[in-house]
């Protein structure tokens, strides 16, 4: 009889294979133990984002009633004659959003307020006086004074840029702009703001819309009543100020 044969050496497998079997066996136990759970690995989809008939029936009657009371602000002869003060206002959007009409809606982004929490300095005029009744249960407004002009302008304010935002990090972007009415500085911007000048459209023309932050405490409970009734919305006067300042 032949010798008994050596014993064969192990097959050397490389460790990059056996990597790949042990990260395919723990694959294999989680699909098992998804299989038993029921889930069958699917996420499920969140019931808050199914809306139901009800809530589309409900959504459709706020905004049919956003659009009648629109109407109703407009032909009340008490709320047509709106008194300013002060021919430079800063009007804050505070609400809106599903119970909104799209009229609504389309008065609010006139005004370059299409996001709750923004903020936008206006010049006072009849025109302005009739899109703030149309949309006066989602905004606030009053008159800024040079404080907050300024801080808001140095903190929030960018420049529009084909149709791009950009920081005010530099003066050359405001000469560029606007240099041509003599207007070249930070300092120019606040000033002919606050002074509502000759050139206010052209400076908002070249200024976005102001990114507020959402302010703290109890200085907004959500009602749609006017400010002088203990509500939120409509005309703050001076008392404006002291919102700006909890917002930007």
């Amino acid at each position: 009889m032949m010798a008994e044969e050596e014993a064969k050496p192990l097959a050397y497998i490389p460790e990059v294979i056996l990597k790949k079997r042990k990260k395919r066996d723990e694959l294999v136990l989680l699909r098992k133990k998804q299989l038993e759970l029921g889930n069958n690995g699917k996420k499920k989809r969140k019931v808050s984002n199914i809306k139901r008939p009800e809530d589309l029936v409900l959504e459709f009657r706020a905004k049919e009633l956003d659009l009648v009371r629109l109407k109703q602000r407009i032909k009340k002869p008490k709320s047509s004659p709106l008194k300013l003060k002060s021919h430079l206002l800063f009007i804050i959007r505070i609400q809106g959003k599903n119970d909104m009409h799209p009229k609504t809606k389309k008065v609010l982004y006139s005004l370059g307020l299409r996001s709750v929490f923004t903020g936008v300095f206006a010049k006072s005029s009849d025109g302005l006086l009739r899109k703030l009744l149309k949309v006066l249960p989602y905004v606030t407004f009053g008159y800024p004074n040079l404080k907050n002009v300024t801080e808001l302008i140095y903190k929030k304010g960018y420049a529009k840029v084909d149709n791009n935002p950009v920081p005010l990090t530099d003066n050359i972007i405001i000469e560029q702009a606007l240099g041509r009415y003599g207007i070249i500085s930070m300092e120019d911007l606040v000033h002919e703001i606050s002074k509502v000048g000759p050139h206010f459209v052209e400076v908002m023309k070249f200024l976005g819309p102001l990114k507020l932050s959402k302010p703290e405490g109890d200085c907004l409970h959500g009602r749609k009543q006017v400010f002088s009734e203990g509500g939120d919305s409509g005309n703050r006067e001076d008392q404006i100020n002291d919102l700006i300042s909890k917002m930007h």
